[in-house]
Order: structure tokens, then C-alpha cells, then sequence
């Protein structure tokens, strides 16, 4: 089950989402520095972090989970956020560049079924960067951030699955080694343990974050299948109702 769009929200807008914020992206700083020109996508709840990003790409859309919610970004301008299902995104084949998946992976039904559907959608060469809850790690034992919700995953089961569906894994990082504690004082020294973390143990992160490209040299398997939500209308508007003449007139 998802975390909801209100909690997430109110999370990054905490003291320790904040924190958690700028930790994880100086972790996603050292995969991509910048994206000029390209397309990106960020699947999941990204908007902390597509906004270091979309000012060198040519677009950057924000796809939010419909059992997760969704809220307009960017804030005072054109909305690039959709509503979507993981597993049939509203792409064509091909069409994006960049994909970036943040409390997304650990929340779906078919974690196969979701990266099969990046996959098509993704350029030849394309990239994804995934970030999931460390299943060794302190956060996803705590339930009072986002990362303690859904299933978290060890660096080798990520890179088993990334290889299934065909996808190469490449660089890592690892973000979050502070404790997900909302005292001050551990906070205030949330620096020194990022430092230390990193060389003493890196194995305890709080996040894992995996780089992969697209292989293209082995196909997937296709499989016709129909889609199996369900839609059922908001509005169902009736008819306006016609009167019939007399068959003598």
C-alpha cells in the first residue's frame, strides 16, 4: 500500500524530511550531475527532488501512483504532474530519456511488471535511478518516515531484479546513515554521521540507490494481455431523452 500524497508532503516539510531530503540528493548528485537536454521522468513522489534536475532538461514530467495521490507541480506554473498506474504509464515507446523512481518500487504489486513497462518506455541508452528502503538499515524499521512503508529491499535482491527485466545495473549510492530521530541534538550531528557512515558502514544505509541502463541486446518476452483496471466514471451523464412522433405524422 502507498504511503498518501498528505504524508509524504508533510514528511519533506518536516525538520527530518528536510534532512532526508538534502542527503539523498547529494547521493543522486554523484550518478547525475546535470541532464541537458534530455527527458526525464520521476515516478513515485520525486518533486523534492526534480527540481535540481529540470532546469537543463528539455521536459521533466511528475508521475504519481494513484493508490499514492497526486499534487500540482511545479508550484505556479503549468502542471507537469499526472495521475498514473505503474504499470501502464501514458508513454510511447522510446520517448524518455531519464527515469527517476522515488517511494515508488517498494510500493508496487508487479515490481517485474513496472520495470518491464520503464523499459518500453525508456530511449535506447536510456537510464534508471532507483531509490528504495535498505533492508539493513535503521530506516525502514521506523514508521514515522515514508521509508519505513512498503518493502525494502538488499543491494543484491535490487540488482537480481534489475538484471530480470532487463536492465544492466551500473553505479550505486547510498544516502540517510544519520538515525531518522526528531531530536535536535542527534540532528545537529547529522553531518558527521553521513561522513563516518559512508567509509564505516556503508552497508547500513538508511537508502540504496542504483543506477541501470537499458539492455538492448535481449529482447522481452511480449505478452497480449488486457489491462486489468477497472475505470468506473465520476459522471455518468444521461442521455436526453427523444420524443417519438405518431408513425402518422
Amino acid at each position: 500500500m502507498h504511503v498518501d500524497i498528505v504524508d509524504l508532503r508533510q514528511f519533506y516539510h518536516s525538520r527530518l524530511g528536510r534532512m532526508a531530503e538534502h542527503s539523498i540528493a547529494m547521493a543522486l548528485a554523484s550518478l547525475w550531475s546535470r541532464l541537458p537536454q534530455e527527458r526525464l521522468v520521476g515516478l513515485g513522489y520525486c518533486v523534492p527532488f526534480l527540481d535540481r534536475f529540470r532546469t537543463d532538461t528539455e521536459r521533466t514530467f511528475a508521475f504519481m501512483p494513484a493508490g499514492q495521490g497526486a499534487v500540482n507541480w511545479p508550484v505556479g506554473e503549468p502542471s507537469a504532474t499526472a495521475l498514473v498506474f505503474e504499470e501502464e504509464l501514458p508513454l510511447p515507446d522510446s520517448s524518455i530519456d531519464r527515469v527517476l523512481m522515488v517511494h515508488s518500487l517498494e510500493f508496487v504489486e508487479d515490481p517485474r511488471e513496472t520495470l518491464k513497462e520503464i523499459w518500453r518506455v525508456l530511449a535506447p541508452g536510456g537510464r534508471l535511478v532507483i531509490v528504495v528502503p535498505n533492508r539493513r538499515g535503521v530506516w525502514a524499521r521506523m514508521e514515522h518516515t515514508p521509508f519505513g512503508s512498503g518493502r525494502p529491499y538488499s543491494r543484491g535482491q535490487l540488482t537480481t531484479l534489475l538484471r530480470e527485466t532487463n536492465f544492466t545495473p551500473g553505479a550505486s549510492a547510498e544516502a540517510l546513515f544519520f538515525p531518522p530521530s526528531k531530536i535536535r541534538a542527534v540532528l545537529r550531528l547529522r553531518r558527521s554521521f553521513e561522513r563516518v557512515g559512508r567509509f564505516i558502514w556503508p552497508a547500513f544505509s538508511g537508502v540504496i540507490i542504483v543506477e541501470a541502463q537499458k539492455r538492448l541486446y535481449q529482447g522481452l518476452p511480449v505478452k497480449a494481455r488486457a489491462s486489468r483496471r477497472v475505470f468506473a466514471p465520476a459522471l455518468a451523464p444521461r442521455g436526453v431523452p427523444t420524443t417519438r412522433l405518431p408513425a402518422d405524422v
